[in-house]
């Protein structure tokens, strides 16, 4: 029996069906979002990954939320995951990739992620957690959680990881994307930083600069 994922999700098969396990994707959308959130992104992506974008497990309004935050004076720009919540969070992610890993054959060494803000977050401190399991990550619009920032993962170093962030941005200001940038050069990961002129937003430069860099990691 194919193995449940603990979350909801949408599965987008590539156009081509391959022989063996096919390369994929897993979308983490942003708070206050859902799982159809980035498809028009994800679809941009070149045709040979399966798309497998989570649902995160929480409502908030008309949308979903990974974790609650913890906002120092207030300031949405100093957020930081609330802890027990942020653990479940990334269990939850964690034993869900593993298990669609299994259900749709998807080849275990050519797994991608790709996060915005909330998932962005999630997606690099996944990447600390388990980074044996990526083969490159996609941050938009994120940062890393203090209680990753100050960790020495093993066997993160080379992993390739793209970094996005925004001048206008008052979500998730660039200077925290940065210091993100600046740590996991130091953990010797492939980095690709960019500011674009946006604020918290996937915009059409940093649209363009994911998917020609994805397209570079498949080349």
């Amino acid at each position: 029996m194919p193995a449940d994922l603990p979350l909801e999700h949408v599965h987008v098969e590539p156009d081509s069906p391959t022989d063996g396990p096919a390369p994929a994707v897993f979308v983490l959308h942003g708070r206050g979002a859902d799982e159809q959130d980035l498809l028009p992104v994800a679809k941009r992506l070149p045709d040979e990954l399966h798309v497998v974008s989570l649902r995160a497990p929480d409502r908030l309004m008309h949308g979903y939320t990974w974790f609650e935050m913890e906002l120092p004076d207030d300031d949405i720009g100093r957020s930081q995951p609330e802890p027990e919540d942020f653990r479940r969070c990334l269990d939850l992610v964690d034993e869900s990739i593993a298990a669609a890993t299994e259900r749709y054959d998807l080849d275990s060494d050519r797994i991608g992620l790709l996060g915005f803000s909330q998932g962005a977050i999630t997606s690099l401190s996944l990447l600390c957690e388990v980074p044996e399991r990526f083969a490159w990550v996609v941050c938009s619009h994120g940062y890393l959680a203090a209680i990753h920032a100050d960790s020495e993962p093993e066997d993160i170093a080379d992993t390739p990881v793209f970094v996005g962030s925004g001048t206008a941005d008052r979500m998730i200001p660039a200077e925290r994307a940065e210091r993100a940038a600046e740590r996991l050069r130091e953990w010797d990961c492939d980095v690709e930083f960019n500011r674009y002129e946006s604020a918290h937003g996937i915009g059409p430069d940093e649209l363009a600069d994911l998917v020609g860099w994805v397209e570079d990691r498949l080349a």
